[in-house]
């Protein structure tokens, strides 16, 4: 979580401010585009349904594995189909600029097809889930297409690593082409009000490994999310839908303050790992004492000391990587996780219906959301389900101790600050909102009703 007089990472957009009031009348719709039924036009014919504002695509099967160009690498059948690589197609010498180590490694590529986005986008958020044991790495390209016919330079959106002593988990600052730029996680067309949208992308996974082993890395699922979520400061309101609340662990993000100063000091700084490990350990994930032998034996919840570090951005500075934060939690056996934007607490209610907990990105004035007693420029909270009336049942971290960590925060002060792109900081300016984003942490082999609630939600 960020302090409010922070700038937000995501200020990209906040250039755009002369197409927000007129977003604010835009209806929210979820990635598959349906909604309510539009109100009728003069003379009673239906208006035309809103467009779809998200595209979430995502290569997943062996199929989608072979559809992409090879160079060595192959793709994996089984019960989670991947792909790894088979034989070095060259090497590289890769200086890691957090450490100054140069060290040589062999690599093999997959680039994937072109996919056409379902809606020209101005953002595109990249996530993927690997394995890569000790020796092994990844890089995560995406190259656009703008709607002009021209494309983005090839640009880096990950160099990642379970573990960080071979490389420092790092995503890559400065890249633009003057039309868009890459801020941390997210790739964003610089003015979306006037310049050209993307229409189609193509990913390149680049795996690397210790020259003269036969060591891969196994990629098994990634997606990118395209959106062209419109400019406004409020969202129109979702009806409540079924009360339904989860068992999900409540861990406190401030009871670490000053853990770990090379992990950006827990405390406030660790929202996003804290609501991660929370929803990895709802799915009975669990950390070995071996694997948590290094965490000082006096520090309580020694697992979130953990998933900090092994989701902490030394570019960014951070945990509050998005990507790094879902391919952390699909690192436990049996899960995968996804970055993508919902519509609307309606598409919650389905999720948590279908027994999956939400992780939300928001940012908001203390008094914009009752009872948090905190403001923040971005924080993540956990979404685990809702009251009788509707109103939104939250683990947040950013609570004292770990029993006051469930909250409930009224539901239409809630949808608003997490689906909002535009805001009003403590000094009148104006700011970014994050439009809706959110972690989903699910089974890798989803059962019949979660999968259905996902794919409601364009999901596979």
């Amino acid at each position: 979580m960020s302090r409010p007089e922070q700038p937000s990472r995501r200020s990209v957009l906040a250039a755009a401010v002369a197409t927000a009031m007129a977003g604010e009348t835009a209806l929210a719709v979820a990635a598959t585009g349906t909604s309510a039924a539009a109100p009728p036009a003069a003379g009673g014919r239906p208006r035309t349904s809103p467009a779809r504002l998200v595209d979430y695509h995502a290569w997943t099967t062996r199929i989608d594995w072979l559809s992409g160009t090879a160079r060595g690498t192959h793709a994996v059948a089984g019960d989670r189909p991947g792909l790894r690589m088979t034989r070095a197609v060259g090497t590289t010498d890769y200086t890691d600029p957090h450490t100054g180590t140069t060290a040589t490694w062999e690599y093999a590529t997959w680039t994937g097809p072109v996919h056409r986005l379902a809606v020209p986008a101005t953002e595109a958020v990249v996530s993927w889930n690997a394995h890569t044991p000790a020796g092994t790495w990844l890089q995560v390209e995406l190259r656009g297409t703008y709607s002009d016919g021209t494309d983005t330079p090839w640009y880096v959106m990950g160099r990642w690593a379970a573990g960080d002593q071979d490389i420092k988990r790092t995503s890559v600052d400065g890249q633009g082409d003057g039309r868009s730029t890459v801020q941390t996680d997210t790739l964003s067309v610089d003015d979306p009000a006037f310049g050209p949208r993307l229409v189609s992308y193509r990913l390149r996974l680049t795996l690397h490994r210790r020259p003269g082993t036969t060591l891969t890395p196994t990629v098994w699922r990634i997606g990118v999310m395209g959106s062209d979520v419109p400019d406004r400061f409020t969202v129109p309101a979702s009806a409540p839908g079924l009360a339904h609340e989860l068992p999900v662990p409540r861990y406190s993000q401030e009871v670490h303050a000053g853990r770990y100063p090379e992990y950006d000091n827990g405390g406030e700084a660790w929202c996003s790992p804290t609501s991660s490990q929370m929803v990895v350990e709802y799915w009975g994930g669990r950390l070995t004492p071996e694997q948590l032998s290094w965490v000082d034996p006096s520090f309580s919840d020694p697992q979130i000391c953990h998933a900090a570090r092994h989701t902490y951005d030394h570019q960014y500075a951070g945990c509050g990587n998005w990507p790094f934060n879902v391919a952390y939690a699909a690192t436990f056996q049996g899960l995968q996780g996804l970055v993508t934007r919902l519509g609307s607490l309606t598409d919650v209610e389905t999720l948590i219906a279908a027994g999956i907990p939400v992780i939300t990105s928001q940012s908001f004035l203390e008094s914009e959301l009752t009872g948090a007693g905190y403001g923040t420029a971005g924080h993540l909270m956990t979404v685990v389900g809702f009251t009788a009336d509707g109103d939104v049942v939250a683990n947040d971290p950013a609570s004292p101790d770990n029993e006051a960590v469930r909250r409930v925060y009224r539901r239409r002060e809630f949808e608003n600050i997490w689906l909002r792109t535009k805001r009003y900081d403590a000094n009148g300016r104006v700011r970014s909102g994050t439009g809706g984003i959110c972690y989903l942490i699910f089974p890798a082999r989803p059962a019949p009703g979660q999968q259905r609630a996902l794919q409601r939600l364009g999901i596979r």
